[in-house]
């Protein structure tokens, strides 16, 4: 595993909120979606996807599963029928491993907790660990996609 020590940007996310089921959560992705597309955001370097996983969902029951399923955004977040929220990826310290192929049971972040951290002495944050989905949408496929998982470190 390739870990890379950065410092990630503060950086201002429009919002779903997804509670429940993993296997629910595609509803939200597409209310997110749906919401990009009314707002003129398509996924480039200047409204990137990312995914807030406050917990493993093959550790929690379904209900206590929760993600924010999020994108970057400059402006502010105005009321509407998406529920999409405005929110902040604070600026972080972290440990920083590229994922190529599948987003289906990565196992790229389980193996940052249980190999790289113990062995690198550092120390995990209250903040939890965040995906950047680098290449997102229908037209690519699993083994060309590119994840970059972010483990925020003191």
């Amino acid at each position: 595993m390739d870990v890379e020590i950065i410092n990630f940007p503060k950086t201002k996310v429009a919002v779903v909120e997804h509670h429940g089921s993993p296997m629910l959560e595609n509803n939200s992705i597409m209310k997110l979606v749906e919401w990009r597309k009314e707002n003129k955001l398509p996924p480039s370097e200047l409204h990137r996807s990312y995914g807030v996983h406050y917990n493993d969902p093959n550790i929690v029951s379904p209900s206590d599963y929760r993600v924010d399923l999020c994108v970057s955004v400059e402006h502010e977040i105005a009321e509407n029928t998406y529920g999409v929220v405005a929110k902040t990826i604070p600026a972080l310290r972290c440990a920083k491993v590229r994922h190529l192929g599948s987003r289906e049971n990565m196992t790229t972040a389980r193996d940052l907790y249980k190999e790289w951290l113990p062995k690198s002495g550092e120390t995990l944050t209250d903040f939890p660990i965040f995906f950047h989905y680098v290449n997102v949408g229908p037209q690519i496929k699993e083994s060309d996609m590119i994840t970059d998982v972010y483990l925020p470190i003191l």
